[in-house]
């Protein structure tokens, strides 16, 4: 599309940028052999765990497992998209950044001038909380200081149905712009109308809390009623820029507490949040009006390894507690925490720490429910546990929640905690992950059949030129084996596309399912060089390629057997059945040059 940046320039900016010089800039490195270590900047430790691999382009923590190339760096750290990281590299390196338009002059994206609107409109509703009581009273009441609004930018929208137009809506772009970002609402343009459409403000007298991403750029509002009125809360709808089940309220200005944040707690409104940080409890933030999702989930461990989940300890708060459980099991990790806090009757976070303070309401956090407890209480609710059925029935209700939680430690620990609970002694210690296709994880550590496709992936990762001097990737079609998907694609791309180190390739998986677990086969250690990793390519696919030649002949054999063979199938199986040489002599002959 226009302004695309092609990938031919980040191939070659991210094998020329200087990795080590740039992730010094902002975090001391000390030279360990041939990489460099510090102290991680994304979570909180005492004992280096940070590594820069220079040779290879790329960075992991064994931490907490935060990982990428001097681009993943840029945007992780100092908050930038992928097109600010990469004119960001591009600047250190002396390089302007192309862009496929045909050589047409870049102009400011159409976001731009949308983020402009909505800073314009912030800070129209905060002058105008400064010259309004109803607002400052509303605050008041609630507690809150003048630090404190000024921190989060509160505002407030007048009871007036053009208060935005008439400041922001002068001309009919700058209106179609407000309508863009959800600060107006188009009005009927039916006849009654004069025939023509007008618009109005969404928000009219509702304190105002501004919503901002990651980089402290307004995306969003809320806005409370300050009356009896419905909805209690607004929030802005859907925008190009908002999208509720990303965001999450006060993560950004958690962030800018403390650059190293070991724990995030979840509430359910705005302030909550707003009263937490000034009580001290930094580490607040609050989904907008929806269930936390996986994005959210998603976006608080890439910040940290532990989170608090606070709800009411009515019949409500106890089901989104349980929607939250449900879709934080797929994000278990050995080493991360998943905690639940209920709150006493009648309380919410905001009047709850307004009402015993920073310290006794930490003190709560302290002793929540650990994931595997909540866990198990709640299912052991749902059913008779005094009666054998019973405890069958809580069996089969855990099953399908146990499945989704990754292999380790802390799933095998709950199986039995399950086993023990359902007092059946099963002998079971855990439920085993089906590999349900061909692109069921390569990973694995241990042996067996998905060992030698690893190593392949393997080589390929470390050595990604290798691939010039191997053999087609069209040999491994058919072959039923994980991970021979991801295999066949890395071959692919890189004999049409070469590319000049292990970070250029990450790079180009960035977006991918297959993300993160290349990453990992990055940063773990082989101490093999480029001549011992193309011997290794070799002999991988020289055992893979024989596979597809039995798997073919077999199903000719079952063919025969079932339904007789067309003349070219005859011919096709009486070469396999008279062919001299053995299979994996073919195997290793076809393995040696590329067809």
């Amino acid at each position: 599309m226009s302004g695309r940046i092609p990938q031919y320039f980040i191939d070659e900016l991210v094998s020329r940028a200087d990795i080590v010089e740039l992730i010094g800039s902002r975090i001391p490195l000390k030279k360990h052999g041939k990489e460099f270590k510090a102290c991680c900047p994304f979570h909180g430790e005492k004992t280096p765990s940070f590594t820069v691999v220079p040779d290879k382009g790329f960075y992991h923590c064994f931490g907490c497992g935060a990982h990428g190339t001097a681009l993943g760096f840029l945007m992780e750290h100092d908050h930038l998209s992928f097109v600010e990281a990469v004119e960001e590299v591009a600047s250190r390196v002396g390089l302007d950044v192309p862009h496929e338009d045909n050589g047409a002059p870049r102009t400011a994206a159409p976001s731009d001038a949308l983020f402009a609107t909505l800073e314009k409109a912030a800070d129209l509703y905060r002058q105008e909380l400064h010259g309004a009581e109803r607002g400052k009273d509303y605050f008041k009441a609630r507690g809150l200081s003048g630090d404190t609004a000024a921190r989060f930018n509160l505002g407030y929208a007048p009871e007036a149905w053009d208060f935005v137009l008439r400041h922001l809506g002068g001309s009919e772009g700058e209106r179609q712009r407000l309508l863009q970002v959800g600060l107006t609402i188009e009005r009927d343009k039916r006849p009654g109308f004069n025939g023509h459409p007008g618009y109005y403000d969404r928000f009219r007298d509702r304190v105002m809390f501004p919503i901002r991403d990651a980089r402290g750029r307004t995306i969003g509002f809320g806005g409370r009623v300050l009356d009896k009125g419905e909805p209690k809360y607004l929030n802005s709808p859907e925008t190009e820029l908002f999208h509720k089940g990303k965001e999450l309220y006060g993560l950004y200005e958690a962030r800018q507490a403390s650059r190293t944040l070991s724990r995030i707690m979840i509430v359910e409104g705005y302030m909550d949040v707003v009263r937490l940080h000034q009580a001290g409890v930094t580490y607040a933030v609050a989904t907008l009006g929806t269930a936390t999702t996986p994005e959210h989930l998603t976006r608080v461990f890439r910040v940290c390894q532990e989170v608090v989940f606070c709800f009411d300890g009515d019949r409500a708060g106890k089901a989104a507690a349980w929607r939250a459980l449900e879709n934080s099991l797929s994000f278990v990790r050995d080493g991360r925490q998943i905690r639940f806090l209920f709150l006493p009757d009648g309380h919410d976070p905001d009047s709850l720490v307004g009402a015993e303070g920073r310290e006794a309401f930490e003190n709560r956090i302290q002793n929540a429910l650990p994931l595997s407890e909540y866990f198990l209480r709640h299912l052991r609710e749902q059913v008779d546990m005094t009666t054998r059925d019973g405890r069958a029935r809580f069996k089969e209700l855990a099953r399908p929640l146990i499945e989704r939680i990754p292999e380790g430690a802390f799933r095998e620990q709950l199986q039995q905690d399950i086993d023990r609970n359902a007092l059946l002694d099963t002998g079971l210690r855990a439920i085993p992950r089906a590999v349900s296709d061909s692109r069921a994880s390569p990973y694995a550590k241990s042996g067996g059949r998905g060992s030698v496709v690893r190593q392949a992936i393997r080589t390929l990762v470390h050595y990604p030129q290798i691939a010039l001097k191997a053999a087609s990737p069209d040999g491994l079609a058919g072959i039923d084996r994980p991970g021979i998907p991801l295999l066949m694609e890395l071959l692919s791309e890189l004999q049409e596309n070469p590319c000049a180190n292990t970070a250029s390739l990450l790079e180009r998986w960035r977006g991918r399912p297959d993300f993160d677990p290349l990453f990992k086969l990055a940063s773990s250690e082989y101490p093999v060089d480029e001549a011992g990793a193309a011997r290794e390519l070799n002999d991988a696919l020289a055992q893979l390629f024989p596979e597809r030649g039995d798997q073919r002949l077999e199903e000719l054999l079952r063919k025969q057997s079932r339904e007789g063979l067309s003349n070219s199938e005859r011919a096709e199986l009486q070469g396999f059945l008279t062919r001299p040489q053995s299979q994996g002599e073919a195997g290793r002959g076809q393995a040696g040059h590329r067809t």
